[in-house]
């Protein structure tokens, strides 16, 4: 939960946001960043960063683009009734759009009228905006930013993985889920695996077994210490912790061997 005093700390470093964020070109560059060239210690902004800007919008993923505090930016994806993918967390459109029912039950067309509702504790002026499909942020970010993408719907994986190959980017897109099956299944199709698990499954998970196709763990930083060093003792490459948003849990988890710190608050993470 999003306590008060944690977005005011934010709006003190003076996160001044446009109400409209210029768009970015199109098309990726040469010297695209990938999985391989991140650095040792890497920032994700989880939902873009969703204490800094409304989560999941594609004017969070630019305004994170911008300011550079991470140099992996991550959203989830939702599929609608004809197989659209959008970029979306929850099941239904109830706690962050102006509408309300499942999600799978629009078309994309019926999409394009969903407007999100900025949180009024937010820092910065932003505007109501429809949730960007996947290959519109895939389009706008891919090759720009190494992304983390969590598949909600495990059913959209063909679909996800052939718009991540289609664009040449399965070196530089994690895809994301708390299912070791499904983590199995998104290996299979060529893609980075990440896989996320909570303090609880981290209690009995013995992450050893799972180097084979998992080229991320993903833990909670709630979890025990040995829950934790056992995590980064596994042998599996990249062991990042969800979702630290304040400087002491920060510097718990790098203490611990976590390369990487998933955080709603980015900015505030990363400034000395």
């Amino acid at each position: 939960m999003v306590t008060r005093s944690l977005l005011t700390g934010i709006a003190v470093l003076a996160l001044s946001v446009p109400a409209a964020v210029p768009a970015l070109p199109t098309g990726r560059r040469g010297g695209s960043p990938t999985a391989d060239t991140l650095p040792t210690i890497t920032f994700v902004a989880h939902r873009g960063g969703a204490l800094e800007a409304p989560e999941n919008s594609m004017s969070g993923l630019t305004a994170a683009f911008e300011r550079g505090a991470a140099q992996v930016l991550d959203f989830d994806t939702r599929m609608l009734r004809d197989g659209t993918l959008v970029v979306f967390h929850d099941a239904t459109l109830d706690r962050t759009t102006y509408s309300s029912g499942p999600v799978r039950s629009l078309t994309a067309a019926q999409w394009r009228s969903v407007r999100l509702r900025p949180d009024p504790r937010l820092p910065g002026a932003w505007r109501p905006e429809t949730p960007p499909t996947v290959g519109e942020a895939l389009d706008r970010f891919g090759g720009r930013r190494v992304l983390t993408v969590e598949a909600k719907d495990p059913d959209s994986l063909p679909r996800l993985a052939a718009m991540i190959h289609e664009r040449g980017l399965t070196r530089s897109v994690f895809v994301n889920s708390n299912r070791v099956e499904v983590a199995r299944q998104v290996h299979r199709l060529g893609l980075l695996t990440q896989l996320w698990r909570s303090a609880r499954q981290l209690r009995e998970d013995r992450p050893d077994g799972w180097r084979g196709f998992v080229d991320l763990l993903d833990v909670d930083y709630r979890a025990r210490p040995e829950d934790l060093r056992r995590a980064v003792r596994s042998g599996i490459r990249r062991v990042w912790a969800h979702t630290v948003n304040t400087p002491e849990a920060r510097d718990r988890m790098l203490r611990l061997g976590c390369g990487g710190i998933i955080t709603d608050a980015p900015t505030l993470l990363t400034t000395p």
